[in-house]
């Protein structure tokens, strides 16, 4: 490997020296193990963005250190993090709005550094703030973006339908800066799929939203992901992915901790089947520990009194035999309940693990 090759010690900056040249490309890594150890997963299926070990810095701050992400063809994929870990960024790199300084780039298979227009003419994009013209209509907002797009200044037929589809077809004649937040996101994501993109990339879609207007937005996400589109959605609540995403992509500082689908995150946590047992006197719950197929008995989860236990088995299909064994002893069991870990008790196992590994983070 060539010095140039090699990751450098300290934060890239924006001198001259790190910037790659107009119509150039970016640097490629010829070893997925040469900038980490763990070589990176794909997702199944045709793959419409791209991107390995890429890196990018604000002056000396990074915003992505060696992050890989790959989105599948179809599906959703929600990148989950706190605010400033890589988010936004990694949208902007994806239709090279910005340019990483190192890594490999491919959306539809363009190099979207020096296929910028071909990239971004296949995308919708939403930012979390959507730039908007307060002092023109909803249909006039339309209809700038529409020729924009290349549609031409008759394209009344796409403002139309992509009006209806988001709820705001009878408001279009009215002032932006007379609507609601909610009606600014609904007509920004109208805006975004006036020319039919293949690609939409949503940044914090719900910010500022009633939960209302936030539901029905997520209940659009995953009606155009029916029509074969391909959606990537930034978020930092944990209750917006939950259920949403084909695939999650964890971030931190910048690069990508943990992906995959939420079964596959929390089935990397919680291995085996698991029962929540509650009782009357907690204590004679302990005898289960020694039991057949019983792997670990813990504390349930943000219980420090212990009066639920999280009992891990090699199978559900103990659990008839566990009541009625536990009632045979006479315990009076308050609750049995098969639980499925939800995506905040994975996000605080991860903070958990890496706590013990002494790593401290926003995550």
């Amino acid at each position: 490997m060539t010095a140039a090759d090699q990751k450098p010690s300290v934060p890239l900056s924006d001198s001259p020296a790190c910037i790659p040249p107009v119509g150039g490309t970016t640097t490629p890594v010829s070893s997925p193990d040469e900038l980490r150890a763990d070589a990176p997963r794909l997702p199944e299926g045709e793959l419409v963005v791209e991107m390995r070990h890429v890196s990018r810095s604000f002056g000396n701050v990074p915003a992505l250190s060696n992050l890989n992400l790959f989105v599948p063809r179809g599906r959703i994929t929600v990148l989950l993090g706190p605010n400033g870990a890589g988010k936004t960024t990694a949208i902007r790199v994806v239709t090279g709005a910005l340019n990483a300084y190192r890594g490999q780039v491919h959306t539809f298979g363009l190099d979207p550094e020096r296929d910028g227009e071909s990239v971004r003419m296949r995308c919708g994009v939403v930012s979390a703030k959507p730039a908007l013209y307060d002092r023109l209509s909803g249909w006039d907002n339309l209809a700038y973006a529409a020729e924009l797009y290349g549609l031409g200044r008759n394209a009344t037929a796409q403002i139309r339908e992509a009006a209806g589809r988001f709820g705001i077809l009878e408001a279009l004649d009215q002032q932006v800066g007379g609507y609601s937040t909610g009606m600014k996101t609904r007509l920004a994501l109208a805006r975004s799929v006036l020319h039919n993109p293949a690609l939409l990339l949503f940044d914090e879609p719900t910010s500022g939203l009633d939960p209302e207007s936030s539901h029905a937005v997520l209940d659009l996400i995953r009606e155009m992901t029916g029509e074969g589109r391909t959606v990537v959605m930034c978020t930092h609540l944990l209750i917006e992915a939950e259920g949403l995403a084909d695939q999650i992509v964890v971030l931190e500082s910048g690069t990508d901790l943990l992906s995959g689908s939420q079964e596959q995150l929390i089935r990397r946590y919680w291995p085996h089947d698991l029962v929540r047992l509650s009782a009357e006197d907690p204590s004679m719950l302990d005898q289960v520990r020694e039991w057949e197929g019983v792997i670990e008995v813990q504390p349930a989860a943000g219980n420090g009194k212990g009066a639920l236990a999280d009992v891990h088995l090699d199978s559900l299909a103990r659990v008839p035999d566990i009541v009625e064994k536990l009632t045979g002893n006479g315990v009076r069991l308050t609750r049995v309940e098969p639980h499925h870990p939800s995506l905040e008790e994975l996000y605080f196992a991860v903070r958990k693990e890496r706590r013990a590994s002494g790593i401290e983070s926003p995550l």
